[in-house]
C-alpha cells in the first residue's frame, strides 16, 4: 500500500466510504482487544438492565475505527497529528457504520479531514482529524 503525497491531495477530496458490520462478536471483541470490561459492551442482559437496546461498542474501539478510516485512505506513512471527535447515538451490535469524508483544510503541511460515522439511529461519530503525508520526491534527484 503506498501513502499519499501532500500534492496528491486537495480541499474537497472526499474519502471512499468504509462500512463495518457490527457483529456481536466484532462489539464484544473490541472491547476486549482494549481491556474495556463494562458489561454494557459483552453482556446483553446488563446493557439492558442500564437501559440500552443492546451491546454497543466502546470509545475506544470507536476511536480506533475513525482512525483507521483516514490512513486507509492516507496510507502508512501518513502521521495523525490530532484527532477531534464528538461521539453521538450508540453504535449496536447488529447495526453496520458506515463511516465518509473529506479534506477540508490545509494550513502549514497539516491536512484537516472532517469525518461522520453514522448508524442507523444517526451519527455515532463526527469530528476532524489532522495529518501530515510526505512531500513527493523530487524528479530531478538523482
Amino acid at each position: 500500500m503506498e501513502t499519499l503525497t501532500e500534492d496528491q491531495v486537495e480541499i474537497g477530496s472526499v474519502l471512499p466510504e468504509l462500512s463495518i458490520d457490527l457483529t456481536p462478536t466484532v462489539v464484544v471483541s473490541t472491547a476486549l482487544a482494549t481491556m474495556d470490561f463494562t458489561p454494557v459492551h459483552h453482556d446483553v442482559e446488563r446493557a439492558r438492565a442500564q437501559g440500552s437496546k443492546d451491546i454497543f461498542l466502546n470509545i475506544l474501539t470507536t476511536m480506533g475505527l475513525v482512525e483507521r478510516y483516514v490512513t486507509d485512505w492516507a496510507g502508512p506513512a501518513a502521521i495523525i497529528r490530532r484527532i477531534n471527535v464528538k461521539l453521538g447515538v450508540p453504535a449496536y451490535a447488529g447495526d453496520r457504520l458506515s463511516f465518509t469524508g473529506a479534506v477540508v483544510s490545509r494550513a502549514e503541511g497539516e491536512l484537516t479531514v472532517e469525518v461522520r460515522g453514522k448508524v442507523s439511529l444517526g451519527d455515532h461519530a463526527t469530528g476532524t482529524i489532522t495529518l501530515t503525508l510526505p512531500t513527493a520526491p523530487d524528479p530531478h534527484s538523482p
